[in-house]
């Protein structure tokens, strides 16, 4: 079922596709398996630190990397699970999180992301189990959802923030996100969740949450982030570090808000933990 499925979305690319096309395609393939193997005992890989990867995981980048290679045979590739693939000096570079949300799929929770992005171009996430396909040629940004796409469009109005809450947190004291979550304006103005995937930063783009914050370095270049930064960048959120600084220009973390209003009321509010510990930022 596994190289069915890869084999299906490597038969819809080929050297002339766009690169919009093999981006979706890509993500496509990874979220067919990711769900052909939901359920299953998976043999767990150790990376230490409490955090692992699946047999999901490695089968998913496989996929992925079948169709990436089919269509741009000469490109390097930088996947979670194999690390480079191709020079890395290579001019187009992908960068691939084939399960992103390990531990929610390993305990049987669907809320995972299947992250494909070519650096400073088009990139997709899938959602294995919602069946929606967020994708951008680096301009626009699009939803597929059963052969109906529609334009993404960001709106603050569900309130809905996603914090990630994973340690360890590069920005304590300074900041930490279960902070954010008790200061008085954040309680009266929005309302949390905590999805444990980058599968929040397409629901950001698509109007799904109003904002998504996480603590960080230079996210700009991660497996984990780039494919949502693309997004939402291509569908006119604000995105920037927590620092306020542009995410790849020193930005440290990321904050990627439906608009300005949402984006400026958060970095305030960073702002006042900051001070509030005698911490200049």
């Amino acid at each position: 079922m596994i190289n069915s499925a890869a084999a299906h979305a490597t038969s819809g690319v080929h050297a002339t596709s766009g690169d919009t096309d093999v981006a979706t395609a890509a993500a496509r393939a990874g979220a067919d398996v990711v769900r052909s193997l939901y359920g299953r005992q998976l043999t767990r890989i150790d990376k230490g630190a409490g955090d692992f990867a699946t047999a999901a995981d490695v089968a998913t980048e496989k996929a992925i990397l079948d169709v990436i290679r089919a269509a741009r045979p000469d490109d390097g590739v930088l996947g979670e699970e194999g690390g480079q693939r191709g020079g890395a000096d290579a001019a187009r570079q992908w960068l691939v999180d084939p399960l992103c949300g390990t531990l929610n799929y390993a305990v049987g929770n669907l809320l995972v992301a299947v992250n494909v992005a070519l650096r400073d171009g088009p990139a997709a996430v899938a959602d294995p189990f919602g069946g929606e396909v967020f994708f951008t040629d680096g301009t626009t940004a699009r939803v597929r959802h059963e052969g109906v796409e529609a334009p993404l469009a960001p709106s603050a109005a569900t309130r809905l923030v996603d914090v990630n809450l994973d340690p360890p947190f590069p920005g304590a004291p300074g900041f930490r996100g279960v902070d954010l979550l008790a200061h008085p304006e954040f309680v009266a103005r929005f309302r949390p969740r905590v999805v444990s995937t980058t599968l929040a930063l397409a629901w950001v783009a698509a109007g799904k949450r109003a904002a998504y914050v996480t603590d960080g370095g230079d996210l700009s270049e991660s497996v984990h982030f780039a494919a949502g930064i693309a997004l939402c960048r291509a569908a006119g959120c604000v995105v920037t570090g927590i620092d306020g600084l542009p995410v790849g220009d020193g930005g440290r973390g990321l904050v990627a808000a439906a608009d300005a209003e949402t984006h400026d009321l958060l970095m305030s509010m960073m702002r006042d933990l900051s001070a509030s510990r005698g911490i200049g930022g």
